[in-house]
């Protein structure tokens, strides 16, 4: 074999393997191995209290029109602990068809329901740049929502689109940290609840 060949081969091999390193390396983008996880177990979590799962705690809808949420919404808040910690929730129960209405919503939950986003106020520690959210996208049935980056399908899941400053951040952190209030919740009459 040609001193060439070995070259390109042994560069190639120490690429790949930096490259597998860096794209699951808890902090760097979302949709990590830990990110996953960790959607995993607050799904487990979210449908103990019926706030995603089967059994839907009921909540009134409201027209909400702002991709990428649903045409209607319903908005749930509590504390909520998993693995362990105890946080502040959010959940918006994404219903997109925008022929939708509020009445039809309430008749059937169920099979209009096309997504749901979570904020998770995770540990101290966990984003001290945006308020420590953790952001997923689920499916009614729990399966994460994807998004193709650098080629690469990733879990929406996790510190969503952190960029290198608070000028890169894109997707759930760049939008919500446009919120008044500086809580990164956009509804006023939402306010995180002391941990009890």
């Amino acid at each position: 074999m040609n001193l060439r060949l070995i070259c390109l081969f042994l560069c190639l091999s120490l690429f790949t393997a930096c490259s597998s390193v860096l794209k699951d390396k808890p902090g760097s983008i979302f949709g990590n191995s830990e990110d996953i996880a960790y959607a995993n177990d607050l799904w487990k979590a979210l449908d103990r209290v019926n706030l995603v799962g089967e059994e839907l705690k009921p909540v009134d809808p409201i027209v909400g029109a702002a991709p990428p949420h649903g045409w209607i919404l319903e908005i749930l808040d509590q504390n909520l602990t998993v693995n362990g910690h105890r946080g502040f929730v959010i959940v918006k129960r994404n219903y997109d068809n925008n022929k939708l209405t509020i009445n039809a919503v309430k008749a059937d939950r169920k099979s209009n329901l096309s997504s749901l986003t979570v904020m998770y106020q995770r540990e101290p520690d966990y984003d001290l740049d945006n308020k420590n959210w953790f952001w997923v996208k689920y499916y009614p049935d729990g399966e994460l929502f994807t998004k193709l980056v650098n080629g690469r399908n990733v879990a929406i899941a996790g510190r969503v689109k952190k960029g290198l400053t608070p000028e890169d951040n894109g997707g759930c952190i760049y939008c919500h940290r446009s919120a008044g209030g500086g809580d990164y919740i956009f509804y006023p009459d939402i306010q995180i609840l002391p941990v009890d």
